[in-house]
């Protein structure tokens, strides 16, 4: 286990290794590149960085869909000392929304991107009076994939471990992206640690799908084996979504001994489980996965592991931790090999201040949480009340962490730091838990963030798109999340101000709350509930908490069957408007086949739909009503209208 200052330190270390990092572009496609031909890359890069205009203590955005491009911007940065900013080049209005935020939150910033992924901000740009902002950026951009030459190399600037590595803008908001700044020595430091943690090996190999500018792939599934000086394997995450069978298919080939998913990832692979191909992996080197980035389903990882045991994956594997950005990656480990520590608790008594009570698995109120380990090497942790002071073992309470992995803080914004921190120096997560035997436990969390397929949703975003785009001004519609028992993510509800009885009128902002929301930021919203009046504290803020809370105890429950019949009524056969269901379908396959006008009675196999589009339909369709539909149902029920009512049968069956 290797130990150094800064991140230039183990790359320079490592530029002589005869290990590197491989591309995997698909089944026969891979690239291998050196770390010493990594380095001079970078080095190539920084030369035209530094002609776009960026200098040592500033920073560059790296916007961009490839892997290696990234990489390489990433690196050229480091040895610049210039403050990489990592940012999601997605689709959708709420990515480019959360660019133009931060890139307002960096005012000299420099821009590292592709051409086409640019071009997709223009629109934006032109109809959010943005136009200007990113004509005045382009003139300080570097286009990869526009950089033919990188023979001459830029001038390096040594960091020191105080100095700032890279910023991690919150995945979730929008609105108030919060950059969270690490260090060299953060990073140095957790690296150190996850290295201990898993006890690495000189044999070991990594893969990961996971994309870059996520933590846990960056860190944990980049830096680290470089920082080893180990073969890795890097998949673009579009691909494992389009192909999930390669992910373990890769680490057969390979030889991998450790890799990673969140729930989703398993959920996703499990769908398109292949017994038969299966049997034919051999897992057997691989000795960690790593269960993170969101909370852990018990009978998920039991159901993954049993599935794969004919691959010869051992039963011990799992390997489910807790972090996140503000610790540079990781906070605590469970011993490795150890099996699963899986608590059956008492849902009534997991609140702030609660003694956990363990129940037997068939009460009612029975939820599995599973162990995620103690704290990594230098990082401290406590459970802690409302004042900061520790709470008795088995006492749910805040957790707070400290250490030299910890952030000193966020990108210009002194009084976010100062509130986040307690005056012995401990930052608060924002997340609840219980130490059981020394082990953590993560029980909810403080702040209301929803956990979608893998991605954090703060509800304040979901409340500005509706009113940006539904035309329903904010203070009017509140967001919050539910989760159901066995359940791997959350559902969102919203919440809408109605006066009066009748929801004749509420039906239609209802499907629109879902149409606006689904179309904009990619969420199936579960439920639209009329409210006359926000619960709030007494600052005034609305209390989701309370609102979610209400939901499960059926408060809403009349209200939302008439929503429903009226539903059902618009659907029915005659009617000119199509039901929410038909309309929410209908743009799913609009925006997967652009360029054609469909109708509800289109065959998307006349209209020469291939394998990957309806793949991709599939995939947004099961995003938005999960465990309903299978690709073959494509085949029986090739129109939207044929498939809405399909679709509407199987919900019907399922709520009987």
């Amino acid at each position: 286990m290797s130990s150094f200052a800064t991140l230039t330190d183990a790359l320079d270390a490592v530029a002589g290794s005869s290990c590197g990092i491989h591309y995997i572009a698909g089944e026969s496609s891979e690239r291998r590149v050196a770390y010493a031909d990594m380095r001079a890359r970078a080095l190539g890069l920084l030369h035209h960085l530094q002609a776009a205009g960026a200098r040592a203590g500033t920073q560059t955005i790296i916007l961009v869909d490839g892997l290696a491009p990234f990489v390489d911007t990433f690196w050229a940065c480091v040895l610049g000392r210039i403050t990489a900013v990592p940012l999601t080049p997605g689709n959708a209005d709420e990515h480019k929304a959360k660019f133009f935020r931060v890139l307002a939150r960096l005012p000299s910033a420099t821009l590292a991107s592709e051409r086409r992924v640019f071009d997709r901000l223009r629109s934006y740009a032109a109809e959010n009076g943005l136009a200007d902002r990113l004509a005045q950026l382009e003139r300080h951009t570097v286009f990869l994939d526009e950089v033919s030459d990188i023979s001459v190399p830029g001038i390096e600037h040594r960091a020191t471990p105080d100095d700032i590595a890279f910023i991690q803008f919150s995945s979730g908001s929008t609105s108030e992206p919060k950059g969270v700044i690490l260090t060299h020595r953060n990073l140095t430091a957790n690296i150190a640690a996850i290295a201990h943690g898993v006890g690495t090996r000189p044999d070991d190999a990594s893969l990961s799908w996971m994309p870059l500018t996520h933590d846990m792939g960056l860190i944990g599934f980049h830096l680290t084996p470089l920082f080893e000086g180990a073969d890795h394997w890097l998949m673009p995450t579009v691909l494992f979504v389009r192909r999930p069978g390669l992910w373990l298919a890769k680490a057969s080939e390979h030889r991998v001994s450790i890799s990673c998913s969140p729930n989703f990832g398993y959920q996703h692979y499990l769908k398109s489980h292949d017994a038969s191909k299966a049997a034919m992996l051999d897992l057997s080197r691989l000795r960690i996965i790593f269960n993170g980035a969101e909370p852990i389903a018990a009978d998920l990882c039991r159901e993954f592991l049993a599935a794969l045991a004919p691959a010869k994956l051992a039963p011990n594997v799992m390997f489910p931790v807790y972090g996140l950005a503000e610790a540079s990656l990781a906070v605590t480990f469970p011993e490795v090999g150890a099996p699963l520590a899986v608590d059956t608790l008492a849902r009534g008594a997991l609140g702030p201040g609660d003694r956990v009570r363990a129940v037997d698995a068939a009460a009612d109120d029975a939820v599995e949480l599973v162990r995620v380990g103690k704290p990594v090497q230098g990082c401290e942790l406590r459970i802690a009340d409302a004042q900061g002071d520790a709470v008795a073992p088995g006492t749910i309470g805040r957790i707070l962490i400290r250490g030299d992995n910890v952030s000193p803080g966020y990108h210009d914004d002194p009084e976010l730091t100062r509130s986040s921190r307690t005056a012995d120096g401990f930052l608060d997560t924002g997340d609840l838990g219980a130490l059981l035997d020394g082990d953590l436990v993560v029980t909810g969390r403080v702040k209301e963030i929803l956990f979608i397929a893998g991605q954090n949703h703060y509800p304040q975003d979901i409340d500005l798109v509706l009113a940006q785009h539904a035309g329903i001004e904010l203070g009017r519609a509140a967001a919050a999340g539910v989760r159901s028992p066995r359940a791997t993510t959350d559902e969102v509800l919203v919440f809408v101000l109605h006066k009066g009885d009748d929801l004749s009128a509420f039906a239609q902002t209802a499907r629109t709350v879902r149409r606006v929301v689904n179309e904009r930021m990619g969420l199936p919203v579960a439920a639209v509930v009329p409210i006359r009046q926000f619960p709030k504290t007494t600052s005034g803020k609305i209390q989701r908490f309370a609102l979610a809370r209400e939901y499960v105890a059926g408060a809403y429950a009349d209200a939302l069957a008439e929503l429903a019949r009226l539903d059902q009524r618009a659907a029915s056969p005659g009617t000119a408007a199509f039901g929410d269901l038909e309309q929410t379908l209908m743009a799913i396959c609009q925006a997967a086949l652009p360029g054609r006008t469909l109708s509800p009675e289109d065959n998307l196999f006349e209209l020469g739909a291939g394998s990957l589009t309806l793949a991709q339909i599939y995939e947004k369709v099961e995003a938005t009503y999960p465990g309903y539909l299978e690709v073959t149902d494509f085949f029986e029920y090739p129109t939207v209208r044929t498939m809405s009512a399909f679709l509407a049968r199987r919900q019907s069956e399922a709520r009987a």
